[in-house]
């Protein structure tokens, strides 16, 4: 009952701050702004999307090798495909990481392993965002004047910011007593991972870089949305505005991020001066993208092996 009531409520939000948003929006006004060349863009934004699932598939591999899990390219990317699936369709901007961490726990890793993995894989995409955040803030406070809009910005960065590196820093701790308690031993075997992924010589730069990629795509993949519908918005506009707004979206309250994420952006672009409509019909078509590609990840699952021996006994690895 607990969990009916609690993705109802994810519903209900999601629809709420969709009917708030969409308010803002003339829908006939943005269907007729496609023409055949926003075709091309929203089939390079769907592509961009394909190749960013592709590189946190080679970061999550790095993670996951340290968290004793090694992962196969073609199982990782397939995992991850279908996890985009599960993303648009479970009661959370996050599902696909439960399905994800399922998979890997079932195909013989185990669930320490798999949930390690997932955990700080999670982690350091989230210091990364941070982190691309902080490193704008110069170009962020030209663009956005209205102090409300900065201050906004600059607390939910920094609660983000000091939470992953509170997170590093717990894992640096010699305290025995917190590998006494069920949820601190665990949380801290998670965070000593990530510092010895991070810091490490031949995995760091690689995780660190492939990090910052996926956050990078992400603006190339709105900048694509941008182009299909030819909004008067710069791409350093883009750059600005869509790394805050995804990590507002990624507070697990709505379906998918819907609804959250548009009136996020539609706010965004208000505090930066711009038209709040465009953000808005950014924000749907930014969504539509992930949605198509969600669609093909659950086509993935439907021919998967995995749905294939589901109830059934584990899947082997190789070793």
């Amino acid at each position: 009952m607990r969990r009916i009531l609690l993705s109802a409520a994810k519903i209900l939000i999601s629809a709420a701050l969709l009917y708030l948003a969409l308010r803002k929006v003339n829908l006939t006004e943005l269907f007729s702004r496609f023409t055949v060349g926003s075709l091309f863009w929203i089939g390079l934004a769907i592509a961009i999307t394909f190749l960013q699932i592709f590189v946190g598939v080679l970061r999550w591999r790095e993670i996951s090798a340290e968290c004793g899990a090694p992962l196969e390219l073609a199982r990782a990317m397939r995992y991850n495909v279908i996890g985009s699936f599960f993303n648009q369709t479970l009661p959370s901007a996050i599902g696909g990481d439960a399905v994800r961490l399922w998979l890997v726990a079932r195909a013989g890793a185990g669930w320490r392993a798999a949930t390690y993995s997932i955990f700080v894989d999670r982690a350091i995409g989230l210091i990364a965002l941070a982190i691309l955040i902080v490193a704008s803030l110069p170009w962020s406070y030209a663009l956005i004047t209205d102090p409300h809009g900065r201050s906004a910005l600059l607390l939910v960065d920094l609660a983000a910011l000091a939470g992953g590196l509170g997170f590093l820093v717990f894992g640096a701790l010699k305290w025995r007593w917190l590998k006494t308690w069920w949820a601190t031993h665990h949380i801290h075997a998670c965070a000593v991972i990530a510092n010895r992924v991070l810091f490490s010589r031949g995995r760091g730069p690689v995780v660190s870089i492939l990090s910052l990629a996926v956050h990078v795509l992400t603006v190339v993949i709105a900048w694509c949305v941008v182009q299909s519908i030819a909004a008067p918005v710069g791409f350093s506009d883009v750059f600005q505005l869509v790394p805050p707004v995804m990590l507002i979206t990624m507070m697990p309250i709505s379906i998918a991020g819907w609804g959250v994420r548009e009136a996020t952006m539609g706010l965004a672009f208000g505090f930066a001066g711009l038209a709040s409509n465009e953000g808005v019909n950014i924000s749907l078509l930014f969504g539509a993208v992930y949605f198509i590609v969600g669609a093909v990840g659950g086509l993935v699952w439907i021919l998967s092996a995995e749905k294939a021996a589901q109830g059934s006994a584990q899947l082997g690895v190789p070793e």
